[in-house]
C-alpha cells in the first residue's frame, strides 16, 4: 500500500497570488480606518451635494452645475485615494518598520509596490461607482458614450500614476509626520485652486496655462470634456504621463525602504 507523503514542502507561491492577497489585506485595511474612509468617500460626495446645492456661493460658469461638479469630484476621489491616503499610509509603514519587514519576506519589493498598486485601484473603482451613482442622482448625465468611458477609464488610470508616483515619492523621503502635514495640505490647495472643484475656464487668463499643466487640473478638465461628448483630451493624456514620469523618477531616485 501506498503511504501519504506528509513531508514539508516549504517555499513562496506563485508571485500573482501573493501581489492579491497583499492587496486584499491593503484594501481590508483601508477599509476598517474611519479617516481613510472620510477621505475616500465622505469628503468627496460632500464637495459633490454641498457644490450642487449651494448655487449661490461657487460660480462654476454657464450650464448644469452637476455637470461641472460630478467629473471633478470623481478627480478628486482619485487625488484622495491614489496620493493622500497612499503617501500617509506608506509613511507611517515605513516608520513603524512595516516596509522593512514586509521587504523581509518572499514578496519581492516590486511585488509589494504592485499589491498597494492594485489596492488603490480597486478603492478607486468602488469611489467612481459611488460618486457616480450619487451624481447621476443628482441628475448628472454624460455623453459620449463608448469613447467617453474608455477615455475616462484612461485618465483615471494616468492620474493614479502620476499621483501615486508622487505620493510614494514623498512618503520614501520624508519623515511620516511631515507626509502627513505635506500631503494634506497639497490636497486642501488642490481642491482649492487646481481645477478640480471650479472649472478651468472661470480662472483668470493668465493663470489658465499654469492651473491646466497640474496633475489635478488635466485630470479634472480631460474627465469634464470627456463626459461632454468632446472627445479624449490628448494634452491632458499627455501632462498626465509627464508627471507620472517625473513622480517615477523622483520615486526610483529618493525612496528609502526603513
Amino acid at each position: 500500500m501506498s503511504t501519504l507523503d506528509l513531508s514539508p514542502a516549504p517555499g513562496a507561491a506563485r508571485l500573482r497570488r501573493m501581489v492579491v492577497a497583499h492587496a486584499y489585506v491593503e484594501v481590508r485595511l483601508l477599509l476598517r480606518n474611519g479617516e481613510q474612509l472620510v477621505l475616500a468617500l465622505a469628503l468627496p460626495l460632500l464637495v459633490l451635494v454641498a457644490g450642487d446645492s449651494t448655487g449661490g456661493l461657487l460660480d462654476l460658469g454657464p450650464g448644469r452645475r452637476i455637470d461641472v461638479l460630478a467629473p471633478g469630484v470623481l478627480a478628486l476621489a482619485v487625488l484622495s485615494t491614489s496620493f493622500t491616503s497612499l503617501a500617509i499610509a506608506t509613511g507611517f509603514e515605513r516608520r513603524y518598520g512595516v516596509l522593512k519587514r514586509l521587504g523581509a519576506t518572499p514578496l519581492p519589493r516590486h511585488g509589494l509596490l504592485a499589491g498597494k498598486v492594485l489596492a488603490v485601484l480597486v478603492v478607486e473603482a468602488l469611489q467612481v461607482l459611488v460618486v457616480g451613482a450619487v451624481a447621476m442622482a443628482l441628475g448628472w448625465a454624460p455623453v459620449g458614450g463608448v469613447v467617453a468611458v474608455l477615455g475616462g477609464t484612461l485618465l483615471v488610470l494616468l492620474g493614479t500614476a502620476a499621483f501615486g508616483a508622487l505620493g510614494l515619492a514623498m512618503a520614501g523621503s520624508l519623515r511620516a509626520e511631515a507626509t502627513l502635514a505635506l500631503a494634506n495640505l497639497v490636497y486642501v490647495l488642490l481642491l482649492v485652486a487646481g481645477a478640480v472643484v471650479v472649472p478651468l475656464g472661470r480662472y483668470p487668463e493668465a493663470v489658465q496655462p499654469l492651473v491646466a499643466l497640474l496633475p489635478s487640473g488635466a485630470l479634472a478638465q480631460g474627465l469634464r470634456d470627456l463626459s461632454a461628448g468632446a472627445g479624449l483630451p490628448w494634452a491632458a493624456c499627455l501632462v498626465l504621463v509627464g508627471w507620472a514620469a517625473a513622480g517615477t523618477g523622483l520615486a526610483a531616485r529618493t525612496f528609502r525602504w526603513e
